[in-house]
């Protein structure tokens, strides 16, 4: 029983506040959107804080739920996946993790490295453009949730890809909004 002990010096040395691990569906996205709400509003932080990290939540949230691949390890497994808010003196990290099949990682690292290659003024840029131009994917993206949390963040998405299997990388993605309003 000594993971439980270790679980929680984990937790409190990376400063989590909240962590979810396990199947994400519609319901459990709500449940957890309104527990870190009920968090951010206890602990008093500024409205425009809240409403930057509650936006990068909701984005990462449903980006788990809509683009996560499905596990078949025997069993079919949907959007399992880890969610996890840190809290720390300057900023909150808002990070993911979901399987996603070695077939769609080089797009994604593309998409990825090309909005942090981008200031503010290309992001936004970029914003209008897939506004104009996308259809949404059979998925229900669009491909506006990256550029969404790198503009409410105001910061390079730090992501990775380790690999979990011969079909399959986990999708690693860590957002940190600013506890100042810069």
């Amino acid at each position: 029983m000594n993971f439980i002990y270790d679980l929680h010096r984990t937790m409190m040395s990376q400063k989590l506040i909240l962590v979810y691990q396990g199947d994400f569906t519609q319901e459990s996205t709500k449940s957890i959107l309104s527990m870190a709400e009920r968090n951010l509003d206890s602990s008093g932080e500024e409205s425009s804080i809240k409403r930057k990290v509650f936006n990068v939540m909701v984005e990462a949230l449903q980006n788990i739920v809509k683009h996560s691949d499905e596990l078949v390890d025997g069993q079919i497994r949907s959007h399992a996946a880890i969610f996890l808010i840190g809290k720390e003196a300057n900023r909150y990290s808002i990070m993911s993790g979901n399987p996603v099949q070695k077939t769609n990682v080089p797009k994604l690292q593309k998409n990825l490295e090309q909005i942090n290659g981008l200031d503010k003024d290309g992001l936004k840029e970029l914003y209008k453009e897939i506004i104009k131009n996308t259809t949404i994917s059979e998925k229900g993206g669009a491909g506006l949730g990256f550029v969404d949390m790198a503009r409410k963040s105001g910061g390079k998405l730090e992501f990775e890809f380790p690999e979990m299997n011969a079909e399959y990388c986990f999708f690693c993605l860590k957002v940190n909004v600013p506890r100042d309003n810069e």
